[in-house]
């Protein structure tokens, strides 16, 4: 199976005029685009780097955070693309646990690049602005290089995505070239995108459906237009302009979308495939966005980090609630709850956990340095996805809840645990449990149900999350005051029965804003 660096190469080759790349002004063939990879190819090395090595990339959409993905898969480095929101704390974590050698950032993230332990001796690329000890990105790729030649096989590893879990850190999902290639190839055919195809680069590049929408264009030498931070404006703007034809993105983004003033006056004649995942869509707003573009194809797609295709339901409009069927390169069960038997098999129409074989090209082998998070969810074989649902009488997947309670919002894992314990620090919370409620616009929403000590208020808890190493997407929505909260006869605590309205507020629910 070809690696990823000679699948660019091939695509160079094949068609070095079309258009690769749109970063605002910046407009880029793949020929263009190609030099300036292979420039930065060279620049990596210069600093040191070699294969097998590390990089961490802490960047918004931009041509730089596409431009490294491409250079590291030439040179045989993994690259680590993370969140540009990180807090200090976390950009120390996913450096240190990876044993990253390099750090890539750019505006976004210079602030926590500056006060994040372990970061200060490593070599630094910094894209569109100038710091102290950093080499500069530009600089890098303007640089006359020969053309990159791949360094890394299949078997290599390409990228390691971070995923978060029931604990508070997150685990490390490390994938090979094979499995990344597979997953494009796989997207394409899902999506029935046809060569030279456009979409709007917009999903995160540390997120695996930013990751998935950019080599998937490579693969079709389509165009990879760059939205560095989501704006309805802007993304409308985007569509319009650079005439997107296929769109992938979480719910929440759809939602935004549709509801914002320019959309009516929006030419969307453009886009025919719409495809969306990272958390589930409620049925009023499938049904918006299905007569608000009126696509040729909707797709719900139901994956992971972990395993990129879980399902494919290819007309989420008829189906509501559907993720269809088992991906290409997919096997699905779904077993007993709480059994951790791939053998339990369950019949049709009963809910249990969702698993997935781990033979499948897309999958991953396990997490990085987290055995005991192997032995939880990997069993001869399978993958235990932690989430719940049933097949139907036709074979479809109904995806139901998380085995745990990990909130998704926005396309975004949070976990209760971290929200919870930042919180607890405030003397005026006696106790306090999170929970994800469901909402049109985030799918979930990050809710703090609080027993106060005290008088405080929303507000001045909303302003203790915002001070605190909480990264500000996670922070709660929405805060609710309850005179106790719903335990089991040995004092744990339910929240399932939160998320079931099973409590008793204090007065009127308050919302941060």
């Amino acid at each position: 199976m070809l690696d990823l660096g000679r699948s660019l190469v091939a695509s160079v080759s094949r068609a070095p005029d079309a258009l690769a790349l749109v970063d605002g002004d910046i407009r880029l063939t793949y020929g263009e685009w190609y030099g300036q990879i292979s420039a930065l190819t060279q620049g990596l090395a210069d600093m040191g780097l070699r294969q097998g090595d590390r990089i961490v990339t802490a960047l918004q959409n931009n041509r730089a955070a596409a431009s490294v993905h491409w250079a590291c898969q030439l040179a045989g480095i993994a690259i680590v693309p993370v969140n540009w929101r990180a807090t200090p704390d976390e950009l120390g974590f996913y450096v240190a646990n990876s044993d990253a050698r390099s750090i890539i950032f750019d505006a976004s993230s210079e602030k926590s690049v500056r006060e994040a332990e372990g970061v200060t001796g490593l070599p630094k690329i910094a894209y569109g602005i100038a710091v102290e000890g950093a080499t500069s990105f530009d600089d890098i790729v303007m640089q006359s290089a020969p053309d990159a030649t791949p360094q890394a096989s299949a078997e290599d590893c390409s990228v390691m995505l971070y995923t978060s879990g029931t604990t508070a850190r997150p685990k490390g999902v490390p994938r090979r070239h094979r499995a990344e290639r597979a997953g494009a190839v796989a997207h394409v055919a899902q999506n029935m995108m046809p060569m030279g195809d456009t979409t709007l680069g917009v999903m995160p590049l540390y997120h695996t459906m930013g990751v998935r929408s950019l080599l998937a264009m490579t693969l079709l030498n389509g165009t990879f237009v760059c939205l560095p931070r989501f704006s309805c404006a802007d993304a409308l703007n985007l569509i319009a302009k650079e005439r997107i034809g296929s769109l992938y993105l979480v719910p929440t983004l759809y939602h935004d979308l549709i509801d914002h003033p320019d959309f009516e006056r929006t030419d969307l004649s453009s886009v025919k495939r719409l495809g969306f995942a990272g958390a589930s869509m409620t049925e009023g707003l499938l049904k918006r966005i299905n007569a608000a573009f009126r696509p040729d194809l909707f797709v719900n797609h139901y994956g992971s980090s972990e395993v990129y295709t879980f399902s494919i339901e290819q007309d989420a409009v008829a189906k509501p609630g559907s993720a269809g069927k088992a991906g290409l390169n997919q096997h699905l069960r779904v077993v007993a709850m709480g059994a951790g038997d791939p053998d339990a098999v369950l019949p049709r129409g009963e809910e249990g956990e969702i698993i997935a074989t781990l033979s499948g090209d897309e999958a991953f082998e396990g997490y990085w340095k987290r055995p005991e998070a192997n032995e939880k969810s990997l069993c001869r074989g399978w993958f235990f996805t932690g989430d719940c649902g049933h097949f139907d009488a036709d074979g479809d997947l109904f995806v139901t809840g998380r085995v745990d309670d990990m909130i998704i919002t926005g396309g975004e894992n949070v976990s209760p645990v971290e929200v919870e314990s930042c919180l607890s620090m405030h003397p005026g919370v006696a106790e306090c449990a999170v929970v994800g409620l469901p909402d049109d616009r985030w799918g979930k929403i990050v809710t703090a149900f609080i027993k106060r000590r005290g008088d405080v208020t929303a507000e001045e808890l909303d302003l203790h999350c915002r001070t605190s190493a909480l990264a500000n997407f996670k922070r709660p929505r929405r805060i609710v005051f309850v005179s106790d909260l719903p335990k089991s006869p040995v004092g744990k605590l339910l929240r399932r029965e939160l998320v079931a309205g099973n409590f008793t507020p204090e007065h009127e629910q308050a919302t941060a804003k």
